[in-house]
């Protein structure tokens, strides 16, 4: 017999783009339910039956407006919110155009040095990449 799962499990994408020395951040709106206001990794969920690649292109077009091609497979981890648990995994990307628009799911972008990140605050998506990558 198979027990109920409590909490369910999501899955989600993020890219990691950098710029030479800078990488991508967008800006979570100020009306986000999960942490507003907070800087992170563009990306999202991945819809039932789409593959991990094809979530990430479509979420970085979305987000972003910039077409995207995913390079190797960079952490993941698990992500744990009241109402549900998550995957997360990140990968690096090569960008194929530069026009970037952000979405109204975000207030703004920026190209970040690594050294400057802890002028930010970061999602909580984004901080245990962060902490790990920084690592190396």
């Amino acid at each position: 017999m198979t027990e109920k799962i409590d909490i369910p499990y999501g899955l989600t994408v993020r890219g990691f783009l950098k710029n030479e020395d800078k990488i991508l951040l967008v800006k979570r709106s100020s009306k986000s339910k999960t942490d507003p206001n907070k800087w992170e990794l563009p990306g999202g969920k991945v819809d039932f039956g789409e593959s991990f690649d094809n979530a990430l292109i479509r979420e970085f077009k979305e987000e972003t407006n910039l077409n995207i091609k995913i390079g190797d497979f960079s952490y993941g981890f698990q992500h744990d919110l009241l109402h549900k648990r998550t995957v997360v995994l990140v990968f690096e990307l090569i960008a194929l155009n530069n026009d970037i628009k952000i979405s109204h799911e975000h207030d703004d972008f920026k190209w970040v040095k690594l050294d400057n990140l802890n002028e930010l605050t970061l999602s909580s998506t984004s901080k245990p990449f962060f902490k790990n990558f920084l690592k190396k």
